[in-house]
């Protein structure tokens, strides 16, 4: 049996982005939904999960936006997409698939926060996350749990994880720390680049153990002088990108396993939600009906 972790304000912005822009009768902008129905319901087709369960941001700031003052904000998202937030999580609904709208955390700790719980039930052969966020390379863990790029059907187990990044999962917060992280505005520190950054973290694992002096390091790495001085110079702030990359388990995620099994879409409710939206041609997808 297999879960599948979807995050849902990634596949929304995809579809956004990957779809025209589309109006309810009412005037409302649904083509970013309407997209994301589509793709979940072609999940729902070929994978055949058991369980299912998607996590949305339902604003885009959390905890993590009171820590550090750059972290991602909801600035630059599209007005018409923005609008579109509240409308994906009740057609998720709509779909019979768990859904957990995000405040004080983010979609990706409500992830990782079901990995933890589930990742050893002894009915549950496989997790998928499906997602393209490096931070949530952390959460694969050998075959067992997977991370699943949908978009370029590219599936990452640990051994994939560490051919792309040279760590294993467990290294990709100190990773994130120390190379930077664009899309969640974390800086990085100066001059680690991701290739001395894999060297010396396959070599020490955690930020915490490279030595402070390049003189104590048991590896050699092109201009690990000037890595060790910044680091040392810049390390308090490295520590709190650590904790901006690093996932929390303790989301709010209470449903039992069962609780997220899936039993198929309920007729009525999609039925409606095709109607208020406009979706005529869309009312024959679902493959099974509860």
């Amino acid at each position: 049996m297999n879960l599948y972790l979807i995050d849902g304000t990634y596949e929304l912005f995809r579809a956004h982005f990957g779809a025209p822009p589309r109006s309810a009768p009412d005037g409302r902008p649904i083509g970013a939904v309407t997209g994301l129905v589509q793709s979940l319901l072609l999940l729902l087709r070929e994978e055949r999960p058991d369980f299912i369960a998607c996590a949305f941001d339902h604003v885009v700031e959390s905890f993590r936006n009171d820590l550090f003052d750059g972290y991602k904000t909801g600035d630059g998202v599209p007005e018409d997409l923005f609008a579109q937030f509240s409308l994906a999580e009740t057609a998720t609904r709509s779909l019979g698939i768990t859904v957990w709208p995000m405040v004080e955390f983010e979609a990706d700790d409500a992830i990782a926060s079901a990995a933890a719980k589930w990742k050893d039930a002894p009915n549950l052969e496989k997790i998928v996350i499906c997602s393209v966020d490096k931070d949530l390379m952390n959460l694969v863990d050998s075959s067992r749990v997977v991370l699943w790029d949908r978009r370029r059907n590219l599936t990452y187990t640990e051994a994939q994880v560490v051919e792309r990044f040279g760590v294993s999962p467990h290294s990709i917060p100190d990773y994130l720390a120390l190379v930077g992280d664009s899309a969640d505005g974390i800086p990085g520190v100066p001059r680690w680049g991701a290739k001395s950054t894999a060297t010396v973290l396959s070599e020490y694992g955690r930020m915490e153990n490279i030595p402070e002096s390049y003189d104590d390091w048991t590896m050699t790495v092109r201009g690990g002088k000037t890595l060790a001085q910044n680091l040392s110079a810049n390390r308090e702030n490295a520590l709190l990108y650590k904790t901006l990359a690093t996932l929390r388990v303790d989301a709010p995620v209470s449903e039992s396993l069962q609780a997220v099994r899936w039993e198929g879409v309920p007729h009525r409710e999609y039925l409606d939600l095709c109607d208020d939206l406009g979706l005529e041609r869309l009312k024959d997808l679902p493959h099974r009906w509860q």
